[in-house]
């Protein structure tokens, strides 16, 4: 997902902050991958989520850490990407819920069906706001994305129909169900 986001013009302001395995590159790969979104060379999206410490990102490429911690904003990122007409909204269902469902064979989840676990991400649009400190859920306690603007608001996450998190609170008792496979 950082692949589609990021080229390396971001080192020269985020630094080793987005250094990952592989490296983000040019803006002409980037804009090849996203190209790749629609014609189906890429078949699903996902996200490491790799929560450094910020000290253990520093000290150069050679010896910072890789991986960044990014899974809280690859929903919101990847609909700036449908905002600015890289791929349609229902390919991204696609490629985040329907196609990882299907190439793992996980059991009752990916699809909104009757009889699937409501595994659901309730989101507003046209809601900006700004990525800060007090927001971020990982505990490394930082992203690259940070004083990012973005335009879309997650108000409501549904595991297994029970809302896990809602305006900003989090439920950090609800434990979900197992995934299974086929």
């Amino acid at each position: 997902m950082s692949h589609l986001y990021f080229s390396d013009d971001d080192y020269a302001t985020l630094g080793t902050r987005i250094k990952c395995n592989p490296a983000i590159k040019t803006s002409r790969d980037r804009a090849a991958l996203r190209e790749a979104l629609n014609d189906g060379r890429i078949a699903v999206i996902g996200t490491d989520h790799a929560p450094h410490l910020l000290s253990q990102k520093e000290g150069g490429c050679a010896r910072a850490a890789s991986g960044m911690p990014m899974i809280q904003f690859s929903l919101v990122t990847m609909l700036e990407l449908v905002d600015e007409g890289v791929l349609s909204l229902e390919r991204l269902v696609e490629l985040m819920c329907h196609h990882p469902a299907r190439l793992f064979e996980v059991r009752e989840r990916g699809f909104l069906r009757e009889g699937y676990q409501a595994d659901i991400v309730i989101v507003r649009p046209h809601s900006p706001w700004v990525c800060t400190k007090d927001v971020i859920q990982s505990k490394c306690g930082w992203s690259p994305m940070e004083g990012h603007e973005f335009c879309w608001q997650v108000e409501r996450t549904l595991c297994n129909g029970h809302t896990v998190y809602a305006g900003g609170a989090v439920d950090t008792d609800y434990i979900g169900q197992p995934v299974s496979f086929r």
